[in-house]
């Protein structure tokens, strides 16, 4: 592949949030995702890896899942994940959630959910649970629309709002900025250079 050609790939992720992100990190580096296969869980994504990684031998696939607290870092969890890569394969696991990357873009992230910037964390990767930190701070917007869309309502049981996803998919597709964010996420900072290299693998 030589870097002046389009270069495409498939993809794979937990849901659809991640599919926005996926897109978008992929478009910043020059590659174009066609298909997008799982968005059903990390059980699901997982149950399918091997067929993923083995479409991986003849052509670029990224795979994109949350860390969480399945393991103790990125590298065992990939480990565990796909001991013997295939050479086209970018498995790529974002710490520990992905609202670590979109909360990597301070700035950006301050504006949109409308909250100072000093609120915003200066290392989202060391977040325990970035999602709970996402939800906490749009609960403290000066946008109403911003709390009822992302901030659970009391006694319903859920983790996130109504409309939390749709949310993060807009501020995915629109504002942010993986080059920036990626200065303050060393593991976005790890899967931009991954994508990168896909573009001139042989």
């Amino acid at each position: 592949m030589s870097g002046a050609e389009t270069v495409w790939a498939s993809g794979a992720v937990e849901g659809p949030t991640d599919e926005a992100v996926l897109r978008r990190i992929a478009g910043h580096v020059g590659i174009r995702i066609d298909s997008v296969h799982g968005k059903n869980g990390k059980r699901q994504l997982r149950q399918h890896m091997a067929g993923y990684n083995n479409a991986a031998r003849l052509a670029p696939w990224v795979i994109l899942v949350d860390l969480n607290h399945e393991a103790e870092c990125a590298p065992i969890m990939r480990e565990r994940w796909v001991p013997r890569p295939a050479p086209f394969l970018c498995f790529r696991i974002a710490v520990r959630q992905i609202e670590s990357w979109l909360l990597a873009d301070r700035e950006r992230i301050a504006r949109f959910l409308r909250v100072s910037v000093q609120q915003i964390p200066l290392n989202p990767d060391a977040l325990d649970n970035a999602r709970d930190a996402m939800v906490a701070l749009a609960g403290r917007s000066r946008k109403a629309a911003i709390r009822q869309d992302m901030v659970p309502r009391p006694g319903s049981g859920r983790a996130t709002g109504p409309a939390y996803a749709s949310r993060l998919i807009e501020f995915a597709t629109g504002e942010w900025r993986p080059g920036v964010a990626a200065t303050r996420s060393e593991s976005l900072h790890r899967c931009l250079m991954r994508l990168g290299n896909l573009r001139t693998h042989e």
